[in-house]
C-alpha cells in the first residue's frame, strides 16, 4: 500500500481510492484537492458536462 503522506494532496483518502481506481497521480491529486471533493467522488472528472 502507498505511503498515506502526501503532502501534496489535502484529502488523502480520495487520493488513494482515486489512485486504486486506475488514475494518474496529478489527475487524482486535482480532483482530491479541489473543493467538495469528498462529495462529489471526482463524477465529473472525465470532461463530460452535466445537462441542465
Amino acid at each position: 500500500m502507498a505511503e498515506k503522506n502526501h503532502k501534496h494532496v489535502k484529502d488523502d483518502d480520495k487520493y488513494e481510492a482515486l489512485r486504486d481506481k486506475g488514475m494518474s497521480k496529478e489527475r487524482a491529486a486535482k480532483i482530491a484537492n479541489s473543493p467538495g471533493a469528498s462529495k462529489r467522488g471526482g463524477e465529473h472528472s472525465h470532461g463530460k458536462k452535466k445537462s441542465s
